[in-house]
């Protein structure tokens, strides 16, 4: 640095000798205002040589760094400012003076007398800043209080080993945590919290606390709390034997670490009050924890019962916004969940979601780690929300004429893909009830989401719109169908109802027929067990892949508009598995009206006809076609004419003389035969 030096002292600096610097490691300096010398040390990793001369001030009572370097070299821990930010007298003809204010003009102008400064230069460097006041801090050496945590580290290290930690990283990170730690500091110097109950002896200054001191303590704070610590005077606060023993005390002032009083949280609540018990079921905070009230609690409980104060402990991570950025008051990017819920002044620009909305976001992340939230993503939300809603709607709409305790009709009687549909709940609920067992509520979100979309909406309810709307009332056709809804939307409501709340009672409440319980949280949780049909799942999902590929024709038929509905569509298919053809012969008889009209091709695919081929042969001349060696598809034009009534093509439409715009379901439903 001595070219740097040299223009900044502005002076010719000559090299005499060169040597490295721990060479110098204790010889000793003076003091450039005091007569005191003091040793020359080698500093720790901490000391670059980015800037200065590499010689720096080391104060072993004023930072942690120098600290641990005055410990290795036994150097005194010298710490001379007060409580108030202020030199003792220790600093002689600077006490009083406050370190951050009017010490440092006072300081340089002694060693400009003394001689003894070379230069003085204001520049910018990082300095620690208390978050909650922003003003600058001081660090000081002080006496604290210290609970060892040696005794019993084994033991909390296996305690740990038996709580079950979600998500499972927890353990390894509160493991290191305990296993590297020795003691714990229990003090704080703070104008606020409740106090360590010691007395120090004004003559020795040695510290009064045991057995007596505190349960005599302790009945005081339990009748008039503790703030009877500032307010009464050391002679109330003390045992009647310590009051005339010849000695006089003096209180303590320090504080308990506040993690100390939230970490006994479990002897003070869960123990004491009635409906709780220990160990907890559940501990649930911010992943912060691990440092904070999860291991002060795991140590107080430990040392005290030799146990774990939970079962279960779930972190999760923080609310960050759409860009990924802390939410901050300054930045003003803050989303309050009241405006969420509420609306904003300006409701055009923060609309009301409701906390239904909200909750759903919570649900649809991994909470395990930080998260955003904003405008778009709640928008997105809300379309997540509408669409479960809509098709509660849709459910409870079709249900208005239905009494499940006399048109219920029995499981034996039931088509196959209305056996399927509430097999196909059974998986549904048991994912859902495994995901909320699990605390994986984002598998709730995914699983209920794709439930109301691709099996209700997309499949079943498709499908269901012929039976419900065409069918004539009273039939088992359409009771079938109204059968499945009903399961559908009182399992619906039990398995929203811990995220969706308000919308699954609004479901229950609006059920069109009498049920035993009064609320959806009376109904208990969902019961499909009774219906599980793994072999008939196996059938149905051949099916409905088929249903997927002539789904990609049909829509590709449409996009170049040559069909509109795919009611307007034949389709042709060709399978080459002798086991799976004769499943989809069963399924297309020649009589439209034969069999149940429900587990039939042309409804599963939406289409007036469907026709099963030989060969494939016939596809190469249809333009809107897809073959594979599992399956050929084709798309051509409805035979006959369309229905008035039920939109479907038809070569019968015409034959009733009564009803000559009708096709041959509808003239026997209007007769309330089909």
């Amino acid at each position: 640095m001595v070219e740097r030096l040299s223009k900044l002292l502005d002076v010719s600096l000559t090299v005499k000798a060169e040597l490295p610097g721990k060479a110098l490691e204790f010889s000793t300096y003076r003091h450039p205002l005091f007569e005191r010398e003091s040793p020359i040390v080698i500093g720790g990793d901490y000391v670059t040589t980015e800037s200065g001369t590499g010689l720096v001030h080391t104060a072993p009572g004023h930072g942690e760094d120098d600290f641990r370097v005055g410990q290795q070299y036994g150097l005194p821990v010298l710490s001379p400012v007060d409580d108030a930010g202020n030199f003792t007298e220790e600093v002689g003809p600077f006490a009083g003076l406050n370190v951050l204010k009017d010490a440092n003009a006072a300081v340089i102008e002694a060693m400009t007398e003394a001689k003894s400064l070379l230069k003085e230069e204001t520049y910018a460097h990082r300095y620690p800043y208390d978050w909650r006041t922003k003003q600058p801090t001081i660090f000081r050496a002080t006496e604290q209080w210290f609970a060892s945590v040696e005794g019993f580290r084994d033991e909390a290290l296996k305690a740990i080993a038996q709580v079950r930690w979600i998500p499972e990283q927890g353990e390894n990170r509160i493991t290191a945590m305990v296993a590297d730690r020795s003691d714990w500091c229990i003090s704080r110097q703070r104008s606020w919290g409740v106090p360590i109950p010691v007395f120090y002896d004004e003559e020795t200054g040695e510290p009064l606390l045991n057995e007596e001191t505190i349960t005599h303590v302790q009945a005081i704070f339990a009748e008039k709390g503790s703030d009877a610590w500032w307010e009464m005077s050391v002679e109330e606060l003390l045992p009647e034997s310590y009051r005339h023993n010849g000695r006089t005390y003096r209180k303590g002032m320090d504080t308990m670490d506040v993690w100390f009083d939230s970490g006994s949280s479990w002897a003070a609540v869960a123990e004491q009050r009635e409906g709780l018990h220990y160990p907890v079921e559940m501990y649930l905070e911010g992943s912060d924890q691990h440092r904070g009230w999860f291991q002060s609690s795991l140590l107080t409980s430990v040392a005290t019962n030799g146990c774990a104060p939970y079962k279960t402990v779930l972190t999760h991570g923080f609310v960050l916004d759409e860009q990924g950025r802390k939410m901050s008051k300054s930045l003003g990017n803050v989303v309050d969940p009241s405006v969420v819920i509420e609306g904003g002044k300006n409701q055009k620009a923060e609309p009301p979601y409701g906390a239904d909305v909200l909750r759903l976001w919570v649900s649809s992340v991994d909470y395990s780690s930080d998260v955003p939230l904003g405008k778009n993503i709640l928008k997105q939300m809300s379309d997540v929300y509408r669409k479960i809603r809509n098709t509660a709607r849709f459910l409870l709409g079709n249900l208005h004429d239905f009494d499940p305790a006399k048109d219920a009709v029995p499981y034996d009687q039931l088509p196959e893909l209305d056996r399927y549909m509430l097999h196909r709940m059974t998986e549904v609920f048991a994912e859902v009830t495994e995901a909320f067992e699990s605390f994986q509520f984002f598998r709730f979100f995914q699983t209920v989401q794709n439930f109301c979309t691709v099996d209700l909406s997309n499949f079943y309810l498709d499908i269901a719109k012929d039976r419900l709307y065409i069918s004539a009332v009273d039939t088992l056709r359409r009771r079938s169908c109204q059968t499945v809804l009903a399961v559908a939307i009182e399992n619906l409501a039990r398995a929203i109802a811990p995220v969706l709340s308000h919308m699954a009672e609004d479901i229950w409440q609006f059920l069109p027929y009498p049920t035993p319980y009064e609320s959806v949280f009376e109904s208990g949780w969902v019961k499909l067990d009774e219906w599980k049909n793994p072999e008939l799942a196996d059938s149905w999902q051949q099916l409905r892949r088929i249903r997927f590929e002539v789904n990609k024709v049909l829509e590709q038929a449409r996009a170049e508009k040559a069909i509109g509905s795919s009611l307007e569509a034949k389709v042709l298919l060709y399978v080459p598995d002798l086991e799976l053809r004769q499943t989809l012969e069963s399924m297309n008889p020649a009589n439209s009206l034969s069999g149940n009209g429900v587990d039939e091709l042309r409804y599963l695919f939406l289409t007036s006809q469907v026709e099963l081929l030989d060969n494939p042969a016939a596809l190469a001349d249809l333009k809107y076609q897809s073959q594979s060696d599992a399956l050929g598809v084709g798309v051509a034009d409805a035979e006959g004419v369309k229905c008035d009534r039920c939109w479907n093509y038809s070569v019968h439409v015409g034959e009733s003389k009564e009803h000559p715009l009708l096709c041959e379901r509808c003239v026997p439903a209007l007769a309330g035969k089909f």
